[in-house]
């Protein structure tokens, strides 16, 4: 009876041992929050992503971010249209026209890397210098870059339009294009530019950022961004501002700490590296700092200038701002 007794109370007291232990990571009754993001597979936010899981910054922040690779642009907004994804990334011309249509959508700043002008003239160096030059354009006659191009153009009495023979097509065309001398000057995407300054093919020979000094606009404005529906935003409040510390964090690291950029090397497909230094450098300049209401203001003003109605344009509201201000 009375090693009955004894045992009843041992096994009490290891019950009793084990309830008040800590939970594991992998015990909790309560499961991190998923937030997927549709990217580009070798698209440049797919580097921060990557940083992001591999450090274990979403775990951190307090959610689990899952990584959906997508082929190609159409690809990644559908997702993030149809609810498959809960954000996708991009520009904010699309973002600013889902509003017109009726569908608003939260906009994170991601990058403030509107593109690059660049060309192996040496003699090209400002407006004036692209009369009867053979321009290339990536995306077409209603990208940014063209549009803030013909704008400062306008402003100083040239009329781009006769003075240029334009050429559109897609990125890597153009810079065959360039690299072959079928063209004279580029237009593009910045991370195809640094591509092609780092095989010494070209060079920058008009800054985007001169452009919208010209303009009086911030030369720090977020032209690309996460993209969120807002009713998911509304609804989910807490996990976008984890998404975006998360975020914040990264950008901190990555700029801070060029070592990180080494385990990110295979994303990038580079073969040089002049070309690797290029692309992490061109990421860490187009770092956007926080949202202010200038910023705001001036990426308003910037829809206004690319033929948004002024009674039409995206609210204040749709501007993510989080609470970590953070000066990256």
């Amino acid at each position: 009876m009375r090693f009955f007794r004894l045992s009843h109370f041992l096994i009490a007291a290891l019950l009793l041992v084990i309830v008040s232990l800590p939970l594991q990571a992998g015990d909790s009754a309560d499961p991190l929050p998923e937030l997927e993001i549709s990217v580009l597979q070798f698209g440049t936010a797919h580097w921060e992503l990557e940083h992001i899981q591999r450090h274990g910054l979403d775990a951190d922040a307090g959610f689990h971010l899952k990584i959906r690779p997508v082929a190609n642009l159409s690809a990644s907004r559908l997702a993030v249209s149809a609810g498959d994804v809960e954000g996708a990334v991009a520009d904010l011309l699309w973002t600013q026209a889902r509003y017109h249509d009726g569908n608003p959508y939260r906009y994170v700043p991601f990058s403030s890397q509107i593109g690059d002008i660049v060309s192996a003239d040496p003699g090209i160096e400002t407006l004036q210098d692209l009369k009867g030059k053979r321009l290339g354009i990536a995306g077409g006659p209603d990208s940014k870059g063209w549009i803030l191009l013909n704008e400062v153009a306008t402003r100083q009495g040239i009329d781009l339009s006769e003075e240029v023979e334009a050429v559109y097509a897609a990125p890597p065309l153009l810079s065959a294009s360039l690299e072959r001398d079928q063209i004279d000057v580029l237009l593009t995407y910045w991370h195809f530019a640094a591509r092609l300054k780092g095989t010494g093919e070209a060079q920058t020979v008009i800054a985007m950022a001169d452009l919208l000094d010209a303009l009086s606009l911030s030369r720090d404005l977020p032209v690309l961004g996460y993209v969120f529906q807002d009713d998911w935003a509304a609804q989910n409040p807490d996990l976008l501002e984890r998404f975006s510390h998360a975020l914040g964090k990264a950008k901190v690291q990555l700029k801070q700490s060029p070592q990180h950029w080494d385990a990110l090397r295979p994303l990038m497909r580079v073969e040089s590296d002049t070309t690797f230094n290029n692309l992490r450098d061109g990421f860490v300049a187009g770092m956007p700092a926080p949202l202010d209401d200038q910023r705001i203001a001036d990426l308003q003003q910037l829809l206004i200038m690319t033929g948004t109605n002024p009674d039409q344009v995206m609210p204040d509201r749709l501007f993510y701002r989080s609470s970590m201000e953070q000066s990256l």
